[in-house]
Order: structure tokens, then C-alpha cells, then sequence
């Protein structure tokens, strides 16, 4: 039976969808040589949050799941470039206000949330088209895990990477501990993981975690690599490798200065999107489907495995370590959103019970 295109069966879950916080658009597909082509596509899925960093909030999460799966069903669309707004931030994570206020204390309703994490993370790996994470600003966090399940990564070099969880109350189980001992090695996923010491682009490009690197910072017209940090190899005195490392005194003054001097300009990173969507275009399609099935797979089976329990896990950690977590970085100063670590411990290790009086206790002071 021939089939005419008007006739041809929807699969997505609704006739179109407008989500608060994301954006989706569809931009003409271009050839190597830079040639746009006819009739297809690349698909862009944007956070649209700037002012927090593209942290998602609970409807921004349903809507990365919607724009994923209508990007994975469009028989026009080449491959999926997943962003974020500005130039600060690709995304920090979940929102730490609508945690701190909403969330807190209410176990239930977080494990109602996580299944909504769970499944925008899933719909990420389970897209039938290539998802190249364009990485314009920090990626930390929650928006680490959620880069992570990207099957590409092309950076600008001032953005930085990392977990946040034991610092701020939670573990990093919504991918990171699923998907860095796969991408780095277990040695190093552990301090990323239990540290949560952020690390800049040109480290991740080293241990292997991200597919290319650009530069942002135009100086006198001319880009240069991003000035705090080690960008040669080179090691100390007790012969550590620096590439990648933040400068430290002197060196990191001078590169504060050339950073003062320059402007962000992201071009290099859009070109650099474009060649890699071009380079896709001129493949078998369902072939490089094929491919991301069998290479998504170890990805796949730790999450799989273990997205359930972790959903549960989080959930409960919302009527203690979460809670107060979440509330010190919401309410805390700018130089102080941590709670007392020491105090918490010796409390702990004295026998009390996570009480009210507790939670109090540990928060930051005031000012």
C-alpha cells in the first residue's frame, strides 16, 4: 500500500507541546562543504533558564522529555543538539529553589520527581538520532549526568564540569556513578563523584569525557584558550600532570587579567556543531542507529540496573541530609551555602537524631 506523507501515523505523545523554561526548534541541516540541505534537519533542544543557570525545574524536565522524543520521531531530522541559553551555564543541575522550597521533607513527591528525571535522562539515551551535548557554560551536577547520557560533547573551553552531590546534600546518582566509570575510569569517578571538585573543559577532554574543545575567549579580536587554567602539558615538582588544572597565584593573577580584557564569543563552538552534524548527515542512518544502540550499552545497563533503587534512595535522603542540604544553598549567603560538616558528624557520632533542632543547628549563619 503506497503511503502519501499527510497520511503517515504520528508517534509522538502529543500534537505538539510549548514547555516553560525549554525550547525546541528544528535548523536546516547543512553538507560539509556548508551547503544547506532541502527538507532536513537538525534539532535543537534548548534550557531556557539563564537566570539560574538552566537548572530545570519539574516543568522543564517534562519538557526535555517531550522535545526528545519528538526529535527522535521526525523522519527529517539528522541529529539532536541539546543546549542551554547564554553563555554561562549548559545547566547546574536540578533547581535548587524549587528543591529547597517544595521538595524538602516531602519524600513522596520527590520520588514522583525522580521518575520524571529518570525517564528525561532515558528518553536522552533511547533517542533514535545522535545527541551531541553542546556544552556552552558549566555543566555540573545534574546537568552533568544529563550531558553524560549525550552521546557527543563539543565544549567551549571556559566551562567547567563536575558533581555537586555530597557537598549539597545528595548523591550523585542520577547518572554520574552510572556513566564515569565507563567514561574516565573508576580511580577518577570516585574524586569527581565523592570530591565534587569542579574541573574545566580541557581536563575533561584529557580523561577522555568529551569529544572536542574550542575556545570562547576573544581577546583583541583573536581567540585564546581559556587563561586560569593549564592548557600545556606540564607537570610539578612531584611530577602530577597540570594540563588542564587551575592556575594557582601569580599565573592565575595574569590570566584573571586576560579575561578581564576578553569577551565570550561562542561562533567557534556553533562551527564546530555544525561540522559535527554535517559529518553525521554523511552516514547510513539506520546504521549510525544501530551504532549508538550498541555503543549506548554500557551506559544503558549500569543505569537500567540501578535508576530504580536510586530513585528511592533520593527520595528518602529528602527528610535529612537533602533537606538541609538543598535549604543551606537556597538560603545561604553567597559565601556560605554549605551546612556545618563537623557539626553534623560529631552530632551523628554522639547519637542524635535527625531532628528539626539538628537541621538548624548545621545551617549557615545569617548574615
Amino acid at each position: 500500500m503506497n503511503t502519501s506523507p499527510s497520511e503517515l501515523h504520528s508517534h509522538d505523545l502529543c500534537e505538539g507541546f510549548v514547555a516553560p523554561g525549554v525550547r525546541y526548534e528544528k535548523r536546516p541541516a547543512r553538507t560539509p562543504d556548508g551547503k544547506t540541505v532541502d527538507g532536513l534537519y537538525n534539532a535543537w533542544i534548548w534550557l531556557d533558564n539563564p537566570g539560574q543557570f538552566n537548572s530545570y525545574t519539574t516543568a522543564m524536565v517534562k519538557g526535555v522529555i517531550l522535545a526528545f522524543r519528538a526529535a527522535s520521531n521526525a523522519r527529517d531530522v539528522n541529529a539532536v543538539v541539546f543546549t542551554g541559553v547564554g553563555d554561562k551555564a549548559f545547566c547546574t543541575g536540578g533547581n535548587t529553589r524549587e528543591y529547597a522550597e517544595y521538595y524538602a521533607g516531602r519524600p513522596l513527591e520527590y520520588r514522583q520527581y525522580m521518575r520524571l528525571f529518570n525517564d528525561m535522562v532515558s528518553s536522552i539515551l533511547a533517542c533514535d538520532k545522535p545527541v551531541i551535548c553542546r556544552v556552552n557554560g558549566m555543566r555540573i551536577g545534574g546537568g552533568q549526568e544529563i550531558g553524560m547520557a549525550c552521546d557527543f560533547t563539543v565544549a567551549q573551553d571556559l566551562a567547567r564540569f563536575g558533581q555537586a552531590g555530597p557537598k549539597h546534600g545528595s548523591a550523585p546518582i542520577g547518572g554520574a556513578t552510572d556513566f564515569l566509570p565507563v567514561m574516565i575510569g573508576a580511580e577518577r569517578a570516585m574524586a569527581a563523584c565523592v570530591l565534587c571538585e569542579p574541573f574545566s573543559a580541557h581536563a575533561a577532554y584529557f580523561m577522555g569525557m568529551i569529544t572536542e574543545v574550542v575556545p570562547a575567549l576573544k581577546v583583541d579580536g583573536k581567540f585564546v584558550a581559556n587563561p586560569l587554567v593549564e592548557t600545556t602539558l606540564a607537570a610539578d615538582e612531584y611530577g602530577q600532570i597540570l594540563f588542564g588544572k587551575a592556575k594557582t597565584g601569580e599565573a592565575l593573577a595574569a590570566g584573571k587579567a586576560v579575561m578581564a580584557k576578553g569577551t565570550v564569543d561562542l561562533s567557534l563552538l556553533d562551527a564546530k556543531i555544525e561540522e559535527l552534524c554535517a559529518k553525521l548527515l554523511m552516514t547510513f542512518p539506520d546504521c549510525t542507529t544501530k551504532s549508538l544502540e550498541e555503543l549506548r550499552k554500557p551506559k544503558l545497563d549500569a543505569w537500567n540496573r540501578n535508576k530504580e533503587n536510586s530513585r528511592a534512595w533520593l527520595a528518602l535522603n529528602m527528610m535529612t541530609e537533602a533537606r538541609s542540604g538543598f535549604i543551606a544553598f537556597n538560603e545561604g549567603t553567597k559565601s556560605d551555602r554549605e551546612i556545618d560538616f563537623v557539626g553534623l558528624r560529631k552530632a551523628l557520632a554522639a547519637g542524635e537524631f535527625w531532628t528539626e533542632e539538628l537541621h538548624l543547628k548545621i545551617q549557615p549563619k545569617k548574615a
